[in-house]
């Protein structure tokens, strides 16, 4: 008898074993195996840079730079020989005190008399506005006059005064000279031969 409650309460103590504890968590699952990384070479990316431009060739180092593109130019021939005679008109008429679109106003006004500005300005291409700033600076040095027009009232007829007559007598004759100093390589009729083709340029 005694063996048979022995034998019943181990019964029961292994069933009560084999139950699980109400409190106990399951068992976590195994997580997912992290990827292996892959031994593959990368390709290097692809180069966009372009390939280095060609250094030009340098300059020679003597004093003979390769003008011929603008020697072959007229404009550039053009300011150039206006420029050797500039720089020989400013020194020269440096005592007078005139630039040379001084001069050239004084100089049609003195073969034009009554003039107007309007006329002048059409004359030698100056912009109206300059040409107010110009002429209000030949009149403080009181080389212009305005004079009433005899046809139209509403323009002034421009004149030397005598101040400015003596100046440009004195001013014509020097840049006579210096005409001829500017253009000493030349011949006469070289001379009249460039002036009549540049003038075929400007002159309509």
């Amino acid at each position: 008898m005694d063996k048979k409650i022995s034998s019943s309460h181990q019964a029961t103590q292994g069933a009560q074993a084999a139950k699980p504890a109400k409190d106990s968590k399951p068992p976590l699952k195994p997580t997912a195996k992290a990827a292996k990384p892959s031994l593959k070479p990368l390709k290097p990316a692809a180069s966009h840079k372009k390939p280095p431009a060609a250094v030009p060739a340098l300059a020679p180092t003597g004093n003979a730079l390769d003008t011929q593109f603008l020697e072959s130019l007229l404009g550039y021939n053009a300011r150039r020989a206006a420029l050797a005679i500039i720089d020989i008109f400013l020194k020269r008429m440096a005592p007078y005190d005139l630039r040379p679109v001084d001069f050239s106003v004084l100089s049609v006004i003195a073969r034009n008399p009554g003039a107007t500005s309007r006329q002048l300005c059409a004359a030698l291409n100056i912009l109206p506005p300059n040409f107010v700033n110009l002429l209000a600076a030949l009149e403080k040095r009181k080389l212009v006059e305005r004079k009433p027009h005899p046809q139209d009232k509403r323009a002034a007829a421009l004149h030397l005064s005598s101040q400015g007559s003596t100046l440009m007598q004195g001013a014509e004759l020097t840049v006579r000279d210096l005409e001829r100093e500017g253009a000493a390589r030349l011949t006469q009729a070289e001379h009249a031969t460039l002036i009549r083709l540049l003038q075929k340029v400007y002159l309509p």
